[in-house]
């Protein structure tokens, strides 16, 4: 297995104990296919890195924002710690090179990809923060997350775009949507879910998540691209 001194400067941090940066970045299929080696799948990591990513992340937005109400707040943290934003900011820090996959997953680069590299990011913070403590993951997360920021207020990123095309489209074409599951696949640990938009019995858009909400979201923002409701 690769070395993960690479990664390590890439985060700017180097880990007392690494085999939790390796746990953390281990897909529990790559498991599954390799059962001989004595490594721990990175769920229970992701599970206490979103915590950590939650929290560092409401602080942050609770003191740059006083003036705020807890609402919009809410609606900003969402943008930056959502499926999408995590993935890109793990692409961004080279995480991919170093996920122990399957190689069913290894050759899937496409959207089940993105929430792999999403869970990979939150159970990185979840290593971090056993082995460098809270203080290391804040000044992880404000220099690698919190400033996506700007681009989410700019970009209106933070609204919602289901509550966003029905707005369109009740105005637009006096219809509500509706969503429909078309597919859905995956062992409970690790469902997909393909929900389509339809504007009565118009198919607008698809979307694709771990859940169907977020499938539904997908399709939504979808939608408004092919409608061009922008």
């Amino acid at each position: 297995m690769e070395s993960l001194s690479r990664l390590e400067e890439k985060l700017s941090l180097k880990f007392n104990n690494e085999e939790l940066l390796r746990q953390a970045l281990t897909h529990r299929s790559f498991l599954n296919e390799n059962p001989s080696l004595k490594l721990s799948h990175n769920e229970r990591l992701e599970f206490l890195g979103d915590a950590v990513i939650e929290l560092v992340i409401t602080e942050a937005l609770f003191e740059r924002y006083p003036e705020k109400p807890e609402g919009e707040l809410t609606s900003f943290r969402a943008a930056l710690v959502n499926a999408k934003m995590l993935s890109e900011v793990s692409a961004d820090l080279g995480l991919n090179d170093f996920l122990l996959l399957s190689r069913g997953e290894a050759k899937d680069i496409g959207r089940a990809r993105q929430y792999i590299l999403a869970n990979a990011f939150e159970a990185v913070v979840g290593a971090m923060y056993l082995d460098q403590g809270y203080d290391a993951c804040r000044k992880f997360l404000t220099a690698f997350l919190f400033t996506h920021l700007e681009k989410v207020v700019s970009e209106e990123l933070y609204k919602d775009p289901k509550s966003m095309f029905q707005e369109e489209a009740q105005e637009r074409v006096s219809i509500t949507p509706t969503y429909e599951v078309m597919k859905e696949w995956g062992p409970d640990h690790d469902k997909h879910f393909v929900v389509g938009l339809f504007l009565e019995k118009e198919l607008v858009a698809e979307g694709e998540g771990p859940s169907k909400q977020a499938a539904q979201e997908e399709a939504a923002r979808n939608g408004l691209r092919v409608k061009n409701w922008q």
